[in-house]
């Protein structure tokens, strides 16, 4: 796709892209929103960019395939829930840590995870549709 306006826009899409699906995945353990909502705003800002760049600028930006984003997103997402067996709970049952008051939970780890596996697998989807 050769469109200058798309180019030049995607250089400002994609960290504010970025940037606001950080700040929903961040904000979801408590809010609505999280880790698919994130994961979907992150790869929108991922393809607007790579759109006009093709398949190779996708990959030079990720610096991976996406597939190993799924698996990372899966792993994660899958042992978010080993916590909860470790202290004879049900598993997935998420538990929860302050230190130093700040509110953490394997619910965070779990969204990180569903929002790497999103991302991975948006952008799969996009990079077989890409030109080169």
């Amino acid at each position: 796709m050769n469109s200058l306006i798309l180019l030049t826009s995607s250089r400002i899409v994609l960290p504010v892209a970025m940037l606001f699906s950080v700040y929903v995945l961040l904000r979801g353990h408590n809010e609505p929103g999280g880790g698919f909502v994130g994961g979907l705003i992150a790869a929108a800002g991922i393809a607007v960019h790579s759109l006009p760049r093709g398949r190779s600028a996708l990959l030079r930006l990720l610096r991976v395939s996406p597939k190993t984003f799924i698996g990372a997103g899966l792993a994660l997402a899958l042992l978010s829930g080993l916590p909860g067996l470790l202290l004879a709970e049900p598993y997935l049952k998420h538990q929860w840590a302050f230190p130093g008051g700040l509110p953490l939970s394997t619910t965070l780890i779990f969204d990180i995870g569903v929002y790497l596996s999103v991302v991975g697998a948006v952008l799969t989807f996009l990079a077989y549709y890409l030109e080169e």
